[in-house]
Parts: structure tokens; sequence; C-alpha cells
């Protein structure tokens, strides 16, 4: 009998996630049946890194490509900070009188990750991650609050008509507003937002002056274009600046971009994982090492190697790969019969360049050099992002700390949980008190005072002050902010002491600058210092696999000098904000990954993209190579776990046979066909 090698190349999300389904996946026919893999047969994870995954398999840093949670002192029962990927939306799978089908298309969230999670047994470390309300804002030269802006007071900025007078995202309600004029009008669920990436238009009368006009296709307007055309330059800043990602305001996709802009915005709710969200990695990987194990799978984890080229001959995918040490030269070779490439666009083009200038022989199919896949990879661009975290032994910057500074961000924040049921319970809170209380669990409110009007406005059900006092202590869950600035901090999250064990001496964490694409060369410059020499070159910097890096002290001064102006006031001296315990940064805009997320670029029927990139071979004549790309470059939801985990989904889903993890009738994996 002949056993059947999968290699895998990437062990990041979409990595993990394709080895763990298909270790547990059930195939639906004969057919796929025999895709399936049985004992005997060979599963190869390859990394170009080293993920810290458990105790047999140490590594540099902990695990999740572009998700990387940072423990204070590399201790997991210490603080931490995510350096990366930070949360996602929990799908509510119980009937509400919002959403009573919890499966339809209109229910929110991210069902694959939610599902994972609980597949994992992680739902008990699964909690609030909310924003605030009233954002902090610190905008040429000026602190304000989002809930402080209008007409006596207006934001900084000479916008035609009343745009100053109201926050900054009503610039992208604006914009909105030439597809579908009214709320009812705007795309309800997946499908139909996927349909109108593809599809939607201008369908109102805009100015003789407007440079977009009715019946325009807005897949084919950058965003950029769209949003100077119709907002002016100063509108357009006004937006960029207030929103706090750069990278959602660059020439996009239009029609992308109208759905990924209330991302911040108030009421939006997420959650994250208490043990840091690459912790749902390690029990990924522990997974499949147990899945592998008990079925006779042999299961090959190979770290510190990189894929370097790839080609399809004789119904097999042949590869060189290279060493961490010397990742330009290819070491050895070999093969599979089904390859995955779990690793993001520009890994692919290093990949690709290996066999770019050769002509393939002996029957071989050079895949990822056909003309059609070459324009297909850059449907994706490549985004740069740089965050910088610091840990404190103050919450220096809370609204309640010792000494609050002149504008500490609107933070604060109740949220019920199982847990605070569990702990009031405990402290004697009866029946009668508790039942208010559970139609709210992870509901996010501002003040005490709205909580307690949610759960206890209709006697008899009163408490006492002592009652109030419990209830406050046990369900306050401050908010991560985000605070925004035109400065390259960009936007800070505030952590706060977040530790597992809780000690004597709390720490405090923030995310202390999270910039993208307009500021990663103005920290990159800073990294080596004034007296710096620089000894290595860029192209071969693999920081973002190393882990998080110690920032010198020229940085942490910048920092503190920016966020003294943030929360203090123009011109507040650098000393306001006290010397950090520690600082660390990761550059994603460094190999192998060099983007922290990518967005979908104009000018392309994105469906197809998402359909056919996926495996490569469909866009070449007489092809059929089971050499496969995965992640969230090429999905419907960039910059999300969710991404890469739908679109790995949806190959196992369509070429290897396995049912879908969940019903996904309302809920495509990827753009389906129009």
């Amino acid at each position: 009998m002949t056993h059947k090698t999968y290699s895998i190349f990437g062990a990041g999300a979409a990595g993990l996630y394709t080895a763990w389904r298909l270790l547990s996946g059930t195939s639906h026919s004969k057919v796929a049946e025999g895709r399936a893999l049985t004992a005997g047969d060979v599963l190869e994870l390859y990394d170009w890194g080293q993920y810290d995954f458990n105790a047999e398999n140490r590594g540099t840093r902990e695990p999740g490509a572009r998700i990387a949670t940072w423990f204070y002192d590399d201790n997991k029962d210490n603080s931490y900070l995510e350096l990366g990927g930070m949360r996602y939306s929990h799908w509510d799978q119980k009937p509400s009188k919002a959403f009573p089908h919890p499966n339809g298309g209109e229910a929110p969230g991210h069902r694959l990750v939610t599902k994972t999670i609980q597949e994992l047994g992680l739902d008990p470390v699964s909690i609030p991650f909310n924003v605030t309300d009233n954002q902090l804002l610190y905008l040429r030269g000026r602190n304000m609050y989002l809930n402080d802006i209008k007409s006596g007071n207006p934001a900084p900025y000479f916008i035609k008509g009343d745009g100053a007078d109201q926050g900054p995202d009503t610039g992208f309600d604006t914009v909105e507003a030439l597809a579908f004029p009214t709320e009812e009008q705007a795309p309800k669920t997946r499908k139909d937002w996927a349909s109108f990436y593809n599809t939607g238009t201008i369908t109102v009368e805009t100015s003789p002056n407007s440079v977009f006009q009715k019946g325009d296709l807005l897949k084919n307007i950058g965003y950029w274009n769209l949003l100077v055309d119709q907002l002016g330059q100063e509108g357009y800043e006004y937006a960029a600046d207030g929103n706090g990602y750069s990278s959602n305001v660059i020439n996009t996709s239009s029609s992308v971009s109208f759905n990924i802009n209330d991302e911040f915005a108030p009421g939006t709710q997420y959650r994250t994982l208490s043990i840091g969200y690459s912790g749902m990695f390690n029990a990924l990987f522990d997974t499949v090492q147990a899945l592998a194990k008990q079925k006779g799978i042999v299961f090959h984890y190979v770290p510190n190697t990189r894929l370097h080229s790839i080609v399809w001959k004789h119904h097999k995918a042949v590869f060189t790969v290279a060493s961490r040490a010397t990742p330009t030269i290819a070491e050895r070779s070999g093969e599979a019969d089904a390859a995955w490439l779990a690793i993001p666009p520009a890994a692919v083009d290093l990949v690709a360049q290996a066999t770019r200038f050769h002509k393939p022989v002996d029957d071989a199919i050079d895949v990822l050099n056909h003309e059609k896949v070459s324009l297909y990879l850059e449907a994706a661009i490549l985004q740069p992002s740089y965050k910088i975290g610091m840990f404190f032994d103050t919450p220096w910057w809370a609204p309640d700390a010792e000494n609050p500074p002149v504008y500490p961000p609107q933070i604060t924040g109740f949220v019920v949980t199982k847990d605070v049921i569990a702990t009031l319970k405990q402290q004697g809170f009866s029946q009668e008190l508790l039942a208010p209380l559970v139609p709210l669990i992870y509901t996010p409110f501002s003040s005490l005072e709205a909580l307690l009007k949610a759960a206890y406005s209709q006697p008899p059900v009163v408490l006492n002050t002592v009652e109030i006092a419990q209830l406050a202590a046990a369900a306050r869950r401050d908010t991560i902010g985000p605070s925004a600035t035109d400065s390259p901090v960009r936007m800070v999250v505030y952590f706060g002491n977040n530790a597992r064990k809780q000690g004597d001496k709390p720490v405090y964490g923030i995310l202390a600058s999270y910039d993208d694409e307009a500021n990663t060369a103005f920290w990159r410059q800073l990294e080596l210092g004034p007296k710096g020499t620089k000894h290595r070159a860029t192209s071969l910097d693999v920081q973002p696999l190393e882990g998080p890096r110690k920032a010198p002290g020229v940085m942490v001064k910048m920092l503190r000098k920016m966020l003294a102006e943030m929360h203090y006031g123009p011109g507040a001296s650098y000393d306001k904000v006290p010397e950090p315990l520690e600082t660390k940064y990761m550059d994603w805009s460094l190999p192998p990954f060099n983007a922290g997320y990518h967005e979908w670029a104009p000018h392309y029927d994105i469906g197809d993209v998402m359909r056919k990139i996926r495996k490569p071979s469909q866009l070449v004549e007489g092809a059929d190579a089971d050499i496969f790309i995965v992640g969230e470059a090429f999905s419907l939801d960039q910059a999300w776990v969710e991404g890469a985990y739908c679109t790995a989904e949806s190959v196992l889903n369509d070429f290897f046979g396995i049912e879908p993890l969940i019903d996904n009738k309302e809920y495509p994996f990827i753009s389906p066909p129009q």
C-alpha cells in the first residue's frame, strides 16, 4: 500500500488549521475518503521560524504568525500585550431576540474562529475585549474626546459644511451613502457583501464637480480617490487621522472598504483569550499532535525551514527547502501528494522567484509563475504595520490613577460574565438578584449606572449600597480604548493588568503605538539609535519570526514624549510618562510577512480571485496541480484569523471532500459564484 504525504508550509493560523482539519474532518464520499489521511500517511508542517508551541517544541516567540502575544518578562503568568492580531468577533450560537436564527445570514460574528475555540475547549478563557464609546483624540495639537465634538467645539479641520462638527467616522458614512443612501439599502448578510464587492455602484447623482458619477463600479475606484473626491482634502485628512488606521484610507477597492471602516466604531463587540490570543495556536498544535498519534499518522514538525521553490511534476508537488540560517540557498528537495502554501503573498513571491527565470523541465508545471497567477497574486495590497508595547508598574493613563493625566482615556467599562455571576453568588447574591444579570452577559456598559439601569430598573429587585459596590468590583472590565492621534503613535490600546496570577506588584501594559502604512519607517529609524550602524540587510531581517525585540532608549523616549502630549496636552514633558519596565516592538513590514495585513486592490473581480488563487492551477490551461494557497490575504475577512480559517476550510471542503465544520449555507467561507 502506498502512503500519502501532505506538506504544509507555514505554521501560522492557516497552516495549523489545515493540519487540524485534515486530521479531524469527516469525508462526505468514497472518493473523498481516498484523499483523507489514514494510518501510515505522513503530514508535514514546515515552519520558517520556530514557535514556542509546548514543552517539547520550544521556540523564540509565541505562536500564531501575525498573532504575537508578549508576556511581561516572558512569563505566561504575567500581564501580556498583543503585538499582532488581538481579537475576534464572537458568534453567539444561541437564538436571541435580535438574531433568532444564529445560522442565518444576518447573525454577526467570526463563526470558524468561535467554533474552533469551542472545539479546543477554550470557551472558559474567552473574555470581552470591548472598545470605548468616547475615544480620546489628539489631532493637530488638540486634545479632545469624541463625544465633545460639536458645532461649538469643532475638530481642527477646515471642512466644507458641518463636517468638523461631527466625529471623524462621519466622512465614511458620507461616502457609503453614495451606494446606499439609507441603512435599509445596505448589504445585510455575508452573501450580500460578497456580491456587492463585485457589483456595487454609485447609486445616487453626484455633483457635476465630482470625478465619480452615478453608475460607476466601486470595485474599480480607489478608496483614497473616492474619499478625496467627496470629502475634499481636509475631510479626507480628518477621517484618516481620527480613524487611526492609515491602511484603511489608501487606494484599496472602495466596494470592500465600505465594509471595514466600522472596526472600532462605538458599540462593536469583540472577545479575546485571557491566556493571550496566541494560546489558540498552542492548543491547535497540541491537538494536531494528539490526533496524529491517535490515528497512526506520521506527523513531522520541521522548524527553521523555509520553502525555497515548488513545481508540479508527475502528479506530485516537487519542492526544495532552505534552512533559516541560509534562506536563499536550497539545501534539499522533497515531494508531496498535496502541498499547502499557508504563507502570505510576500513569502509566496519569494518562493516563485526561485524558478521565475528558469524554463520548466521534464514536464514540470511552474504554477506560481504563470502570468495570470502573478496577476491574481497582486490583487492583495501589502500593508505594513509596526507595534510597540510597554509595561509599567502603574496605570498612569487611567482616569482613577493616583495622579491621573489631564486627558485620561475614557476606558472605564462594566461587563457581566459567567465568572462575575459566580463571584457574586459566592458573595451572597440571591437568585432573585442574579436573575436580572443573566440576560446581560457579555453586554458592555460604559458606566455602572447604565448597568444598574438595565438590570434593576424595575422594582421590587433593588440593590443596597454594599451590593452595588460588589457588583461594581466584580463587573469592572475596562475597555481597550483605543485612543487615536495623527502623530506616528497613531493608536494606543490599553491592556492594563491582565495577569493570570495576580501578585503583590501588579504590572500594567499598553500597546503604546499601533501604527500602520504611513509611519513604520519613522519607528524603524529609531531601532539602532543615533550611534548605531546597520549591519544586516532589511531584506534578511526576519525579526517577526524571532519575536518582540527590545526597544532602544531613543525609541522609548520618543514614545514617552508623544504619549505625554496625547494625555497631558501639547508641549508636555516626556517625563510625565514614567519610565517603562519593559518596551518591545514588532515590525510587521519585515520578511517573511512584509505586511501586517492585506486589503483588496481595485480593478479585480474579487470573487474570481478568491476562488481560483487558492488552487492556482485553475488559472493555468490544462493544469491540475494540488498546490494550494491559504491565508487571510485572499479572503472575505482580510486582516482577521477568520479569513485564514475560511480559506483553509474552503480548500478542504471543495478539493478534499471534507464536511464543513459549521453550517455554511448562509455563511460562505469565500465569495460564492454569482
